[in-house]
């Protein structure tokens, strides 16, 4: 008599068990890649003033989830349309802050004004520039776009991924000379003003006088600790923040951190640089050497600032060669 024949049991070893496991990881697989795909960052403007409005950005770092955009962007309204303070990092971005614009104001963006040549203020040009809408910027950083545009656009490609597709290198279209431009654009006037950089070869910052406010790009950090950079320039920074306190503007929109007043921008932008270039033209006066000198750095007052113990001894050495060549 044959032995009874043994029956795998569904699921486990039957063919179709099998099929219907691997059909399933895949069905959740593609769920969860649609899910990825669809997230999109979410972008309200805010009111500061009447007709103008501020994003404010991630502090922290560049990640997929934020688009690289850990920066604030403005938002003006005009009688004939919105003026966007930065455009961010890609195209798609970009696209959500027009959108965003779009239900703030009730009206579409007809400009775009790049504050400085950080990969959040102005990679996301080529949105709207394909559309024909004006992109302004300062003549002192077209060179610092062209050389390091193509290295901003390689150093986020591992984080953005996919979400970096089809931002390229593409420059404003209009060209700011000089100090102080006077900008009228929609019936508002602006004042643009430059003085050398700072964070950025063009950096530029943004004032509305019928306001009282000034979107300052990367000229002010508040609530963490500001960044330099190897295009970074201390003496050129403080000149700007110099022609900011000679604006005395009531409300003051910083490239990162919070909206806030001209008093806190002070405390936490304009006194760190005036202690780093002080303290670091003394050392170099005096002959210290650079260890000795980043090391003696009094932090004490910035030490409330977020990431303050990472990038303080970073500002400190770059501040004193910058003085030495001076």
């Amino acid at each position: 008599m044959a032995p009874p024949r043994s029956h795998p049991a569904v699921g486990a070893c039957h063919p179709r068990g099998v099929w219907r496991r691997a059909a399933a990881t895949v069905l959740g697989l593609l769920a969860l890649l649609t899910a990825q795909a669809a997230r999109a960052l979410e972008i309200a403007f805010t009111p500061v003033a009447p007709g103008v409005y501020a994003y404010v950005g991630d502090t922290e770092g560049r990640t997929y989830d934020n688009e690289a955009l850990n920066a604030n962007i403005g938002l003006i309204a005009t009688p004939q349309g919105a003026i966007l303070i930065d455009s961010g990092a890609t195209v798609r971005t970009a696209a959500t802050l027009a959108a965003a614009a779009q239900r703030a104001t009730g009206q579409p963006v007809r400009w775009v004004i790049n504050t400085g040549t950080q990969d959040h203020r102005w990679l996301g040009n080529g949105y709207f520039v394909r559309q024909g809408i004006p992109v302004y910027a300062h003549a002192n950083g077209r060179a610092d776009m062209q050389r390091r545009g193509p290295e901003q656009l390689s150093a986020n490609a591992p984080v953005l991924k996919d979400k970096q597709a089809g931002t390229e290198v593409v420059l404003p279209t209009h060209w700011i000379d000089g100090d102080d431009t006077e900008l009228t654009l929609g019936g508002v006037t602006l004042r643009l003003v430059h003085r050398g950089g700072g964070h950025t070869p063009g950096d530029m910052m943004v004032y509305v006088p019928a306001h009282g406010v000034v979107f300052t790009g990367d000229v002010v950090y508040v609530d963490r600790i500001l960044g330099m950079h190897p295009v970074s320039r201390s003496r050129p920074w403080l000149a700007t923040f110099e022609a900011l306190e000679a604006l005395q503007p009531r409300i003051v929109v910083p490239g990162h951190g919070r909206v806030t007043d001209l008093a806190q921008a002070q405390r936490d932008t304009g006194e760190l640089l005036r202690a780093l270039r002080a303290h670091m033209r003394r050392a170099v006066d005096e002959g210290v050497d650079l260890g000795t000198a980043v090391r003696t750095f009094d932090a004490r007052p910035f030490a409330h600032l977020k990431h303050a113990e990472v990038w303080l001894p970073q500002l400190a050495n770059r501040t004193y060669l910058e003085v030495e060549q001076e």
